[in-house]
């Protein structure tokens, strides 16, 4: 009875036509119902990878023109007493509308609390919350409710789900950010020794060369921009205005250094801390490239240049490592750039293709902004820390 069935199910794969999901032959076969309906369900696609981490595990849902972002990060010690105006001030970092020179869309970006705290301390049960959004124009995106715009995820979504929320880009939009803002905030509370600074290194073709042993990093906050050098940021802030005029966009890069990492963060093979962090790096918007250490410089060295030689104390002379060796911290300071792309949309008239295969004119609208380094900064720190508390957790296990 056993091996018919087998006999009777092969026979049903070799007759069905997947190309026209119809059956060539006999319809009489008991399993006929069951591999159509298996087939179909295989094409109601879901949207997976809206999680982060192995034991400090962040998720994030919403939209960007949705009633609400929010998360849940699962994981977080007990008893981390919390600073709730730190949590904030990230999270000021990172709302648009901050300054003349990023999208004008106004959001206060306040966080509400759900669970997992209790009289200002992490209780280690899931912490749930959310960010309501007070402040869609979703109007402004009606012109692209069959268009899809050059290099943007609009396209992609729409052939992957059969749909999108063309909304403000809905999950592709770097609001969803601010949910990982919220989660990076606590993680760095976990690890109040261990120092994260980002700051915008270049804009354009502006970049700012000085070694990161040099720079004041409490000057970062000190313009929109968030480069540490006064001068260089004047320049790019300059240079974004520019741009911003031609209803154009820039990229940059965002370079971060992290101190006080103790030694072993970090697994051999596939859990390296690196590729760690240029997973956590590369799935922000609008990343195009990472690299740590010497990284692509590194490749133009000889060994006798580039090998980091120790102190008697473990540590080392140079640290063309960046922090990191055999994929596992070694104490020095870890540090690594990120690029990121011009914005998608901008406000001349392109090209652009239709949900009907036609090239049409199209002209940008809304709010966004022309450059988005100076707000990526906090989400930089932000996956960074995440990154870093979940091997620290990790670490704890041993």
């Amino acid at each position: 009875m056993f091996y018919q069935k087998v006999i009777n199910l092969a026979l049903v794969l070799i007759n069905y036509d997947f190309s026209k999901e119809s059956y060539r032959g006999n319809t009489n076969f008991k399993f006929f119902n069951l591999i159509h309906k298996t087939y179909i369900c295989s094409k109601l696609i879901i949207m997976a990878g809206n999680s982060y981490g192995t034991l400090y595990k962040v998720t994030t849902f919403g939209e960007s023109h949705g009633e609400a972002l929010g998360g849940i990060i699962d994981g977080c010690p007990s008893g981390i007493k919390l600073d709730f105006e730190a949590i904030e001030l990230d999270m000021a970092r990172r709302k648009p509308g901050q300054s003349a020179i990023v999208t004008q869309r106004k959001e206060p970006d306040a966080v509400q609390f759900l669970s997992g705290i209790f009289e200002g301390k992490t209780t280690g049960t899931p912490i749930g919350f959310i960010i309501p959004n007070t402040n869609q124009k979703s109007d402004d995106y009606s012109h692209i409710k069959d268009n899809y715009r050059p290099s943007h995820a609009d396209y992609v979504y729409d052939q992957k789900y059969g749909f999108r929320d063309y909304r403000g880009g809905g999950r592709s939009s770097a609001r969803e950010t601010a949910s990982r803002v919220v989660a990076g905030a606590i993680a760095k509370q976990m690890l109040p020794e261990i120092k994260i600074n980002a700051y915008v290194s270049s804009v354009g073709p502006i970049h700012l060369d000085t070694p990161y042993q040099e720079l004041d990093f409490s000057k970062i906050e000190s313009n929109p921009v968030r480069c540490p050098d006064e001068k260089s940021a004047a320049i790019m802030e300059e240079y974004i205005r520019d741009i911003r005029k031609q209803g154009d966009t820039v990229g940059g890069v965002v370079s971060c250094v992290i101190q006080n990492v103790p030694v072993g963060l970090g697994e051999p093979v596939f859990d390296k801390l690196h590729a760690e962090l240029g997973k956590a790096m590369l799935s922000i918007n609008a990343v195009k490239g990472f690299e740590y250490g010497s990284g692509f410089s590194g490749s133009e060295m000889k060994g006798s240049e580039h090998n980091d030689l120790y102190n008697p104390d473990g540590t080392t002379k140079t640290n063309l490592s960046g922090g990191i060796q055999g994929g596992i911290s070694n104490g020095m300071d870890i540090y690594f750039r990120v690029a990121f792309k011009p914005v998608a949309t901008i406000m001349q008239t392109q090209d652009s293709l239709d949900n009907k295969g036609n090239i049409t004119p199209m002209t940008g609208k809304g709010r966004h902004d022309p450059c988005v380094v100076p707000r990526a900064v906090p989400i930089v720190e932000a996956m960074a820390a995440i990154v870093l508390a979940d091997f620290y957790l990790i670490n704890k296990t041993y």
